[in-house]
């Protein structure tokens, strides 16, 4: 097997972790970029022994450093989506907030996470630990659920709740959803690929965002259907099943980087 024939399924996921640390699409999808580019002109940064996620995860990582230092240097720092988060960010260490979507979203155990970032298996929890108390100090926000199934909703409007933000509705269809937004103006959407009518939670989102910026986080068992490739991609995307924690790091991370997000 070549080595883009073994990079090749990690892709879509290394896109979802660098747009979830950098806060955007485009600044997600550069770093990656930077890691291809870095392959093809040194195919062996790679050890062909090792375990090649935890590297291409590592390169990521190394990566965004890169990236934070270029944009301290940018007098024009205010266009990266980095600055949407920048009083936030004085306030809790990139690496920490690294560290929680490495395990909680990403899947990796703390002693893998702290191969990634180059710590050991206690400096990554107390990292995590760091990173979900002053994440959840800092932000609070209204939540519109688009959820079909009963009891996924119930979960998902718990944990919500137990982080202390508000759930303005639950929606089941697209036309529902869509009318919830209006009359709620919510500040994060909580969506399902695939809704109660067969209608799509996609577009409903899509119709959702025609009138109103504001973060999205899709939930779906298909994640494949949207890490396409294809723009627009959503920068914050969990695969069914999750874990409680998972979501909890997903919400906060994008409220993280929202600029309308009030301190709780």
């Amino acid at each position: 097997m070549s080595l883009g024939q073994a990079i090749a399924p990690h892709l879509p996921y290394l896109r979802r972790y660098g747009r979830a640390i950098s806060g955007s699409q485009q600044s997600g999808d550069a770093l990656v970029a930077r890691l291809l580019e870095t392959l093809v002109a040194n195919p062996g940064s790679v050890d062909a022994e090792a375990d090649l996620r935890i590297q291409l995860y590592r390169m990521v990582h190394d990566n965004f450093g890169l990236m934070n230092q270029e944009a301290a240097n940018d007098d024009q720092k205010a266009l990266s989506e980095i600055a949407i988060a920048d009083a936030r960010l004085r306030r809790i260490p990139s690496l920490a907030r690294q560290a929680l979507l490495l395990t909680a979203v990403e899947g990796f155990s703390p002693e893998d996470t702290g191969r990634i970032i180059g710590r050991d298996a206690g400096a990554v929890d107390a990292l995590i630990a760091e990173a979900t108390d002053e994440i959840d100090r800092q932000t609070r926000a209204r939540i519109l659920i688009i959820e079909d199934e009963p009891i996924i909703a119930m979960d998902i409007e718990m944990i919500v709740r137990d982080l202390g933000h508000d759930v303005v509705a639950v929606a089941t269809t697209h036309r529902e959803a869509v009318d919830e937004a209006q009359k709620h103006q919510p500040g994060l959407v909580l969506a399902d690929i695939q809704l109660a009518d067969n209608s799509s939670g996609i577009e409903a989102v899509q119709e959702i965002l025609s009138d109103v910026k504001l973060p999205v986080i899709f939930i779906t068992a298909f994640p494949e259907r949207l890490l396409t490739g294809d723009r627009p991609e959503p920068a914050f995307l969990l695969t069914k099943p999750y874990q409680p924690a998972t979501l909890r790091a997903a919400i906060s991370q994008v409220l993280f980087f929202d600029e309308s997000t009030v301190p709780a």
